[in-house]
Formats: C-alpha cells, sequence, structure tokens
C-alpha cells in the first residue's frame, strides 16, 4: 500500500472473478496499468430511484480517494459515495439480453426495475 492510500476500516466493496476480468480488460484497452490506475466507483443522485451508480477507469486516483485494493484492481471512492457503496457486490454478467455489471447493495432500501438506480 503506498502513502496516497488511505485504508478505511471495515470498508469493503467486493468484485467477483468476472467483474475483475473485465476491468482488467478495459483497463488494458485503455493502457492503464493496475500499479497506478484503478475503477473509480461512485453513486450520484439520479436515476429513477434516487442515486444511480457510475464506473469509469482511471489513470491514478484523487488526493482524497479512499483506495481499496480488490484483487489485481484498485477502487478508487470517494467520501460521498462510500457509505452508500459499503458492502456493495459488483459482477459482470452475460446473457441474452446483453451483458453488463451489476450491483448488489445491502444499503439499498428500494431499486429500479433497470438495476442501475437505487434508494438507501
Amino acid at each position: 500500500m503506498s502513502t496516497t492510500e488511505k485504508p478505511v476500516a471495515g470498508a469493503a466493496i467486493h468484485l467477483t472473478p468476472a467483474a475483475v476480468t473485465e476491468v482488467l480488460k478495459f483497463m488494458a484497452a485503455e493502457q492503464i496499468t493496475p500499479e497506478v490506475g484503478g475503477l473509480r466507483v461512485s453513486v450520484m443522485p439520479g436515476g429513477c430511484s434516487g442515486f444511480k451508480y457510475n464506473l469509469n477507469i482511471e489513470e491514478k486516483s484523487e488526493a482524497d480517494d479512499i483506495i481499496l485494493d480488490v484483487g489485481a484492481v484498485k477502487l478508487f471512492v470517494d467520501g460521498f459515495s462510500l457509505p452508500y457503496l459499503n458492502g456493495v457486490k459488483i459482477d459482470y454478467v452475460t446473457s441474452m439480453q446483453g451483458s453488463g455489471f451489476t450491483f448488489e447493495n445491502p444499503n439499498a432500501t428500494g431499486g429500479c426495475g433497470c438495476g442501475t438506480s437505487f434508494t438507501a
């Protein structure tokens, strides 16, 4: 762990092996190394239920990020988002309907049919 990483006791976001594989593919496509870059996971006001998830590949963390090591991937999380994301399980699924990331959030009190927004 480098000096810029700030561990947070009890904070956890889980990525399934399928999600890790896909994130690493996206990072490779953008020529971003896992040693420095990572996946920004955040929530933003919006969506049909109040909050929506946001995922972005980032070249490096921001000064105020909380950095979580999840296997071969670093997650960059801002302080506002962490309480809403603590305990979230992110998966990558492929079906006849399409493929994409899914979220299983123990903090959500409600959600919508699209699976990308929630109420907390």
